[in-house]
């Protein structure tokens, strides 16, 4: 076990930003090869409901980290020659033939063609497949309006959605990993929930990750937050508790210190404690750029203000397999070639193995990623703990 840094600054950022009002409440955790480093939390579980405090073994509904899990579970089955990488995705899910891409609207009919080329397993994990979602995307949330189609929290008639873009013409993040969860449920004939638990989360000891939560773990978890007249209030459970398929995109819960363990597995060449869950080189093409020539937008514009801000994360950046990587240094932040990526109720995590660390912090609330407010608090601990380690 590595020996832990002063949090003492990291304490200080999280109190900060639950006295502020920027988050309800804020656990944050980090860790280098050798064990944890770094853990914290401040807030109350549940606004005006529960008096005890988030910790790092409180339960948060983790939406998009869920999306490299998913992902490593689909590189098992490449490694195991069960799924092709370059394969298109029709080939495992016939399905997806069947959908088109959205050019535009004629009034409120969709205009809609046979889109220009398949769309690859690849490019699902890269998110260049054409797919998209509605809170970035203007054309998508007005196809959902116009048609009454449900959005990836609503139901599987979400599958049904089109195409913003022909696959492989650029960046737009989407279901993806909603679909690539189907692929991995096809190669396997086995749910997603059980091949996840059989290939990650039991060999990795994260018996706090699932998609379903049992009545006592139910108690450990924080609800989801929103702004009301007086301040953060809750919104309950927006999860469904009866879903039609599990969500490779974003159905897991976690609690900081189990997905610290998954992130330490990665930072380590996807080994932990003497169980591998991935081989090095399949870890080293994950935390390479997979897109190519084309980038991660500087700036996604918001769809649903509701819902989240706008991405601004600047130019820079490009996509691996399941992770966002930076291809410069950030100063006195992560390095260039760290891997991240988050979640929609404002969940984050980052590894960074040019510097031997990996940290994540949650919340759950929403907008996701307000500029002044979530989004602020990332790099301000970001920024702390990298201070400490000097």
């Amino acid at each position: 076990m590595s020996p832990a840094i002063d949090g003492s600054a990291i304490d200080e950022v999280l109190r900060t930003a639950v006295e502020a009002g920027a988050v309800p409440h804020v656990a944050a955790i980090a860790a280098d090869r050798d064990g944890i480093v770094y853990e914290g939390g401040a807030g109350p579980r549940i606004v005006g409901e529960s008096t005890d405090e988030v910790t790092t073994a409180t339960q948060f509904r983790i939406m998009s980290m869920t999306k490299m899990v998913a992902t490593v579970a689909a590189l098992q089955q490449v490694e195991r020659g069960a799924l092709e990488l370059d394969a298109p995705v029709d080939t495992y899910c016939p399905q997806f033939a069947e959908l088109q891409v959205l050019e535009g609207f004629d009034g409120d009919t969709p205009k809609l063609r046979p889109a220009g080329s398949r769309a690859t397993v690849k490019q699902l994990m890269t998110h260049t497949s054409g797919l998209s979602y509605w809170f970035w995307n203007d054309a998508i949330d007005r196809y959902q309006k116009v048609t009454g189609l449900p959005n990836v929290l609503g139901g599987a008639e979400a599958f049904k959605a089109p195409l913003v873009a022909d696959p492989g013409t650029r960046f737009e993040y989407g279901i993806n990993t909603d679909w690539l969860g189907k692929v991995v449920e096809a190669v396997t004939g086995t749910g997603l929930d059980v091949v996840i638990k059989e290939g990650i989360t039991g060999p990795l000891g994260m018996d706090d990750t699932m998609f379903l939560l049992d009545d006592g773990r139910r108690e450990n978890c924080v609800t989801v937050h929103v702004r009301g007249e007086d301040g953060w209030t809750s919104a309950g459970e927006l999860l469904p508790q009866q879903p039609d398929w599990f969500a490779g995109g974003h159905g897991l819960y976690s609690t900081p210190r189990d997905y610290i363990r998954f992130e330490r597995a990665l930072l380590r060449g996807g080994e932990l404690d003497g169980t591998r869950i991935l081989t090095e080189q399949t870890v080293d093409a994950a935390f390479t750029n997979q897109i190519g020539d084309l980038d991660v937008p500087a700036e996604i514009p918001t769809a649903d203000p509701a819902v989240t801000d706008s991405l601004r994360i600047g130019p820079g950046w490009k996509w691996g397999l399941g992770l966002l990587l930076n291809t410069e240094d950030l100063p006195g932040r992560r390095r260039a070639g760290t891997g991240a990526w988050a979640g929609l109720f404002n969940t984050h995590f980052f590894i960074d193995r040019a510097s031997g660390v990996c940290a994540s912090i949650y919340t759950n609330s929403l907008p996701f990623i307000t500029e002044n407010e979530a989004w602020k608090l990332y790099g301000d601990f970001e920024s702390a703990f990298y201070a400490s380690l000097r």
